[in-house]
């Protein structure tokens, strides 16, 4: 039996503000569990209000098999590809964004 904990004040905290136009960042030392409740909690979540798989975007920039979107063009074309109904409500769930800036922002951040 997998033991979970329950992170409810941090999940409360991103279910709050669904819906304002902001995008969300989660922060934290390492290994705290910010991919655990993105990837499993708040999917969780959305799945129980109802929100289609199809309507959940999950990308994690650290795994191997994403590697090729680390590139900031190929991550937005990923994204767009799975957007296929403008009148739907997307979540996009990205874990280790900052795989994802390009070598011109690293060497000329404004």
């Amino acid at each position: 039996m997998e033991s979970v904990i329950r992170r409810d004040r941090f999940l409360n905290k991103l279910i709050d503000r669904m819906g304002n136009g902001m995008i969300k960042v989660i922060t934290g030392i390492r290994r705290c569990g910010k991919s655990f409740l993105l990837f499993r909690l708040f999917y969780d979540y959305l799945l129980s209000q109802g929100v289609e798989e199809s309507e959940i975007i999950q990308i994690a920039l650290d795994d191997d098999l994403y590697s090729e979107y680390r590139k900031p063009e190929k991550l937005s074309e990923y994204i767009r590809s799975k957007i296929t109904e403008s009148k739907k409500t997307y979540y996009i769930l990205i874990d280790e964004v900052q795989y994802a800036i390009g070598k011109e922002e690293l060497r000329n951040p404004e």
